[in-house]
C-alpha cells in the first residue's frame, strides 16, 4: 500500500520581515513561541496582528516565525470575500509562499505601529513538503503538480497540488481552510498522492 501523507490545515497567518516587526512591535522586540509547526524550525507565535483590508474590514491573524526577508499575508478565498480584500485594481492571487510580486494589499496594525503593504497578500497554493527520499519513493520532483485523494465523509480528488522538495522538509500536505471545510478534513488526517498529468 502506498504511503499515506499527513495533512496540515493552514489558517490565515502572517510572516513578518525584521523591518516590519520593528514597526509593528517595537525595535528589538522578540516574538514569543506558541507552538511548533509541522516543518522543522517553523513555529507559531503568541503574537497576532490586525489586518485592515481594502474594504475597510478588520480581522486578526497569528504571526509565524522565523522572520522572513519579505512580509507575507496568507488568507483563504473565504477571507478574501468576507473581509473585502479585493478591488478591480487589486486582486489576491493563488501563489506559492514567497511569490508575492503584484499580489494583494492591506494594512497591518500592531501594538506599536502600522505598515501599509502594497503587495504581499496571497491565497496559498495546495502543496506537499517532502525530502529527497520521499520524492524518490513517490516518483516526483520539485515543482511537479499532482492529485491527492482525500478519504472521509466527503471523498474528493484535488488537483494542482505542488510538490516542494528539500532536505529541510518533512512529509506534509498543506491545505487551506477552504479545502478543509469543503472536504471535511482536518490536521492529522491523511491523503494519498496520485500521479496524473494535469
Amino acid at each position: 500500500m502506498k504511503k499515506k501523507i499527513p495533512i496540515g490545515i493552514s489558517a490565515r497567518h502572517v510572516h513578518l520581515s525584521q523591518l516590519h516587526q520593528d514597526i509593528l512591535f517595537g525595535k528589538d522586540y522578540c516574538l514569543s513561541f506558541f507552538k511548533q509547526l509541522s516543518q522543522p524550525n517553523q513555529f507559531a507565535c503568541v503574537e497576532k496582528v490586525k489586518i485592515i483590508t481594502l474594504g475597510g474590514k478588520e480581522l486578526e491573524a497569528r504571526v509565524l516565525g522565523p522572520l522572513r526577508n519579505e512580509t507575507q499575508v496568507e488568507v483563504s478565498k473565504g477571507d478574501v470575500l468576507t473581509y473585502k480584500f479585493e478591488s478591480p485594481l487589486h486582486q489576491v492571487p493563488i501563489r506559492s509562499s514567497g511569490d508575492t510580486e503584484n499580489s494583494g494589499v492591506c494594512t497591518l496594525v500592531g501594538p506599536k505601529g502600522s505598515v501599509v503593504l502594497s503587495t504581499g497578500v496571497i491565497i496559498a497554493d495546495r502543496h506537499i513538503h517532502m525530502n529527497e527520499n520521499d520524492a524518490q519513493y513517490f516518483g516526483v520532483k520539485n515543482g511537479d503538480k499532482v492529485y491527492i485523494k482525500l478519504e472521509g465523509p466527503k471523498k474528493a480528488l484535488l488537483g494542482d497540488v505542488l510538490i516542494r522538495v528539500s532536505h529541510k522538509f518533512v512529509l506534509d500536505c498543506h491545505l487551506d481552510t477552504d479545502d478543509s471545510n469543503a472536504n471535511l478534513v482536518s490536521t492529522g488526517d491523511t491523503c494519498t498522492l496520485i500521479k496524473r498529468k494535469l
